[in-house]
């Protein structure tokens, strides 16, 4: 006996649930296990952290591009708040300060995940761009605080750019292997340092 139209409906309503609760999990196992230092899960290992099968994994997502395209979009969620919130003071020093310290809050909120999208961003087109576009939006936030005078600076402008740069944060936070307490102490260290410098 063929099914009617509402039992039809409520068949297709738990299977679009269902979808829906595997793509949540995937994701979020993929997210759970970068965190956990896991910088290269293979689709089977997030399947695995997820409890789905293989080929759920890949129905969701065409390639790993994809899945990392999610990613970035919740982890900009995250961060978005504090990269775009106001700097009141009108000295642009005490907003380079603010800069920096908001800086150690978003670099460590993304340094799993832009550590892993390092590894694997020399394969992919999309991880390839959006580092450039990254870069290209944290230059773009110190230029915009600093008087015109500064700017004209290149020197200054560049050496202020690399203190408050993800590669620096990573080379503080892992090469040096300091805490995230004193990684900030140290950024902020460095920025004043430069700042003190400068007339303007």
């Amino acid at each position: 006996m063929a099914a009617g139209p509402a039992e039809e409906g409520t068949r297709i309503d738990g299977r679009r649930e269902r979808g829906r609760s595997s793509h949540k999990r995937i994701v979020a196992a993929m997210m759970d296990l970068i965190e956990g230092g896991d910088l290269m899960p293979s689709a089977a290992r997030v399947a695995e952290e997820a409890g789905v099968g293989l080929r759920t994994v890949f129905r969701h997502f065409d390639d790993m591009d994809s899945l990392y395209r999610e990613i970035s979009r919740i982890v900009a969620d995250r961060i978005w708040p504090v990269i775009t919130a106001p700097y009141a003071d009108p000295d642009w020093r005490a907003n380079v300060r603010d800069l920096t310290r908001r800086r150690a809050r978003v670099f460590e909120t993304m340094l799993p995940f832009r550590l892993a999208a390092n590894i694997k961003r020399y394969q992919s087109p999309f991880l390839m761009g959006q580092y450039a576009q990254v870069v290209t939006m944290e230059r773009d936030l110190v230029l915009r605080l600093l008087p015109a005078g500064v700017r004209s600076d290149r020197y200054q402008v560049e050496a202020l750019c690399a203190a408050l740069s993800f590669q620096n944060w990573r080379a503080i936070r892992q090469d040096q292997g300091l805490s995230v307490e004193d990684a900030a102490g140290v950024a902020l260290h460095m920025v004043e340092a430069l700042i003190g410098t400068i007339h303007g």
